[in-house]
């Protein structure tokens, strides 16, 4: 199939052999958001399913699940971007021992799947132990080549309650950010947070920089060399200006003035866009323009017919955006959304929202493998994504069709 015959549709079938089909029609993803089946948790098939033994989550082992996780993001590799990222969603499990699911079938507990036995304590475990799958994933991926970037918490203020009385409740799940390469896109800008007026009062790009120089370190640090805070050694040692200070700013050009010799400090300065590049062989200073992340201070140029900027070369738009925003953080509260078909893992708009922003343009495809009642589709097309999803369940289609029922926006990045 061509390309644009894979866009904004569900392909249903084994995520395996689609995803061979999209590798072989030249299909690429620009990134991929997606919540895999959590081991020995529950199946989604009925009895008779064709692809019923092929079903993922049902490994008679966790090692099982585990090398299938690996196979299925190997081919997710294929059809994804050079720069591209992996967004991975999955919550944990406790080992059971052996035993069958003890609730009846009810509204939210379908039948399918209830009553099977649920597998053995995996190896090296013991009953009641925390299975771990999310990390023990997230590792076996790094170890088959990805790169992975960042562990996510989804913090759940409406978690699900639960009877146990040796542990405490638990409100949060993972989402694993990978890529495939070294360097690939994000866009942080679209993600940024608004500061709260207590932070932006201690932003350094808003502060009092008269009153910041004021300031001095508490009496009795170790201010000295590779000391990072400790107690001083010889004794308490009066508080000396800040590192920011003027006073603390002639110090140290004295100190340096007299006692390293002019090619030495050469060697020591940063060789790249910003500090903490020192090579033993320093290479000549990029000539890259900064982007609109560029550090404060490092007088990189603004790019050509750009607006207006500061004495530091940054765009005043940019210094603007950065003195009311900050960068997200690896922590987000998001609460679970009551979805009224008969679906049972499916995660809120909002928690896949900040993913779909960061990790493709406008324009770009998103791939969902899989899909189930369609949520990343959904808030793909909100946002004015493509996507393409996976699903092994037919029955599902109905419930994407709820979904997406409304026209997608069709947009192209700038």
């Amino acid at each position: 199939m061509a390309v644009k015959d894979w866009v904004n549709k569900c392909h249903f079938g084994d995520v395996r052999d689609v995803l061979r089909q999209m590798i072989a029609d030249g299909v690429k993803v620009q990134t991929i958001v997606t919540s895999p089946p959590y081991w020995g948790l529950r199946s989604y098939l009925p009895a008779d399913h064709p692809d019923k033994a092929r079903e993922i989550g049902s490994e008679p082992t966790l090692r099982e699940f585990l090398d299938t996780m690996v196979g299925v993001f190997d081919l997710c590799r294929e059809v994804l971007a050079d720069d591209g990222t992996m967004w991975v969603n999955m919550g944990d499990s406790y080992s059971s021992g052996g035993r069958t699911h003890a609730r009846d079938p009810d509204n939210k507990n379908a039948p399918v799947g209830i009553g099977q036995r649920r597998p053995d304590t995996p190896h090296g475990l013991k009953p009641k132990d925390m299975v771990g799958q999310p990390w023990r994933m997230a590792f076996a991926l790094q170890d088959a080549g990805w790169w992975l970037r960042q562990d996510i918490v989804w913090s759940k203020p409406n978690p699900m309650p639960e009877s146990v009385t040796d542990r405490c409740t638990k409100s949060h799940e993972y989402i694993f950010l990978l890529s495939k390469s070294e360097r690939y896109y994000f866009d942080q800008g679209a993600i940024r947070t608004p500061l709260s007026a207590e932070t932006k009062a201690l932003s350094f790009e808003t502060m009092d920089f008269k009153a910041r120089d004021r300031y001095k370190m508490p009496d009795g640090w170790d201010t000295g060399a590779g000391a990072h805070g400790l107690f001083h050694r010889d004794g308490r040692e009066a508080g000396k200006p800040s590192h920011g200070s003027a006073a603390a700013r002639k110090a140290r050009a004295s100190t340096a003035s007299k006692s390293v010799p002019t090619d030495e400090i050469n060697g020591m300065r940063g060789t790249g866009v910003g500090w903490g590049y020192a090579d033993s062989e320093p290479k000549p200073r990029t000539t890259k323009k900064a982007g609109p992340n560029a550090m404060r201070g490092q007088g990189q140029n603004r790019a050509e017919g750009g607006g207006r900027s500061n004495r530091e070369g940054r765009d005043m738009a940019t210094v603007a955006m950065h003195a009311n925003t900050a960068n997200k953080r690896s922590v987000w509260t998001v609460a679970t959304e009551a979805y009224p078909g008969s679906h049972y893992a499916t995660f809120p708009r909002a928690l896949i929202e900040p993913c779909i922003l960061a990790g493709a343009p406008a324009g770009g495809i998103v791939l969902d493998i899989f899909m189930g009642s369609g949520t990343t589709a959904q808030v793909a097309e909100q946002l004015g994504r493509k996507w393409i999803g996976i699903d092994i369940d037919v029955r599902n289609k109905a419930l994407q069709a709820e979904r997406l029922h409304q026209p997608s926006l069709d947009l192209e990045a700038a």
